[in-house]
């Protein structure tokens, strides 16, 4: 099941987002449960501002854990997450 989990930074939280980074990468690489994924960006087109994570995972309670546990999570990096289930309709592989 493909769940969609969409964060937002705290504002403010650029250096906690950067501190982390290469930990949640790393958390995102082992778990294998990653789709698709990327940042958020500001109006400005560059600065990081939040996530989408696409995960591959049994349920939306699996997703949660998975939220749970990111680096970025347990940094208090985000001012909210909502996990919702997601069909990838268009430009999704055959």
């Amino acid at each position: 099941m493909l769940i969609a989990v969409t964060c937002i930074d705290k504002p403010g939280h650029l250096e906690t987002r950067l501190a982390n980074r290469d930990a949640h990468l790393a958390y995102v690489a082992e778990t294998g449960k990653v789709k698709i994924a990327g940042p958020f960006l500001s109006d400005d087109g560059e600065t990081m501002c939040g996530s989408l994570i696409v995960l591959d995972v049994d349920d939306a309670a699996a997703a949660k854990a998975w939220s749970d546990n990111d680096p970025y999570t347990k940094a208090g990096l985000f001012e909210r997450v909502e996990i919702r289930p997601w069909r990838w309709l268009i430009g999704a592989p055959e």
